[in-house]
């Protein structure tokens, strides 16, 4: 049986990130083994992973995930092999289409042919990173010249953060497995059974090959106050449930009917009424909240075979600024 290993994104809440060294230092002991980070939210991807790496080398460093379209391949192969030579484990390189409107907020570029672009980046990675000739054979990228000029010990893995069958099959077929996210418990099984039948990966009971990750990143909100909890929740989900990759998703998953009413006030300008129309118990099943001691229970159902990885992103709740032991004291207890 595969052991999990138990992730944290970064930055963490409640620590400024050039503080947050003695709380990276200790993850091990704490039982984490993984350090993540995203792109956005006025944080880049890979600064607070070189940092991680500098405090805790013990730890894997993983991205969950960076845009296709606001890096080129080349840059994103460089930045990862150069982060597997601060680790003593290894570097997951998450890449994804990401949401029209952050590509566009962040670099003011186009979001065209997403799957297509994502597929051609994920080639030209696991080639570059293994040292072997990228070549030219891409629909939307052209860089044949390309070379590291070294290959690292451990070439990073490529992971694809991946929603709907086809992506799915990308990130189990041409990439080493997938990044998953605003799911539920029950929906994790039918996921990562599309992206093996898609991806044409033969399994055992069910489940991936091996060496194909699937990393499971869970909204925890480690509060007793449920309308704060909600309320956190909504200003988050109201957004980007309603972002045309994450509708589609959740269409796919059966609940069209279930969110229509929040995405027509979407659509029609109305953030506040989209975030209100969610219904309590999609929240609750998307933003897990609680006490530390439910929420190892709520995470715990989310540990269905083939999933490889638990990344927990921890929101900052006014339990946690008051804690004698602060935010280790608050991951121990979500570790169990």
């Amino acid at each position: 049986m595969t052991t999990v290993r138990w992730g944290v994104n970064l930055p963490l809440p409640a620590q400024a990130l050039a503080a947050q060294r003695r709380t990276v230092e200790a993850l091990p002991d704490l039982g984490f083994t993984d350090v993540w980070t995203g792109e956005g939210g006025g944080i880049d991807a890979f600064t607070p992973l070189a940092a991680a790496a500098a405090w805790q080398p013990r730890l894997r460093l993983g991205t969950g995930v960076v845009p296709v379209f606001t890096r080129g391949p080349g840059i994103l192969a460089q930045t990862a092999a150069t982060l597997a030579r601060f680790t003593e484990t290894e570097v997951l390189l998450g890449v994804g289409a990401s949401v029209p409107a952050h590509t566009t907020a962040l670099n003011g570029g186009t979001h065209d042919r997403p799957l297509t672009r994502v597929r051609d980046t994920v080639r030209f990675l696991r080639r570059a990173l293994r040292g072997e000739p990228v070549g030219d054979a891409y629909e939307t990228l052209s860089a044949p010249g390309f070379s590291l000029g070294f290959t690292p010990p451990v070439p990073p893995k490529v992971l694809v953060g991946a929603l709907r069958p086809r992506m799915l099959g990308v990130a189990y077929g041409d990439g080493d497995g997938a990044v998953v996210n605003l799911l539920t418990a029950d929906d994790v099984p039918k996921v990562i059974a599309a992206g093996r039948a898609a991806g044409g990966v033969d399994g055992v009971d069910g489940r991936p090959l091996p060496e194909r990750e699937t990393v499971v990143k869970l909204f925890v909100c480690p509060t007793r106050d449920v309308a704060y909890a909600r309320s956190a929740g909504r200003g988050f989900l109201g957004w980007i449930l309603n972002q045309k990759p994450y509708h589609a998703f959740h269409e796919w998953l059966g609940r069209g009917e279930l969110l229509k009413e929040s995405y027509e006030a979407y659509v029609a300008g109305d953030r506040r009424g989209a975030a209100a129309a969610l219904p309590d118990a999609l929240v609750d099943a998307l933003w897990l909240h609680g006490e530390p001691a439910a929420l190892r229970e709520r995470i715990a159902a989310f540990l269905h075979p083939g999933v490889t990885t638990l990344l927990l992103y921890v929101a900052p709740t006014p339990e946690l600024y008051a804690r004698p032991d602060g935010l280790a004291g608050l991951l121990a207890e979500l570790r169990g």
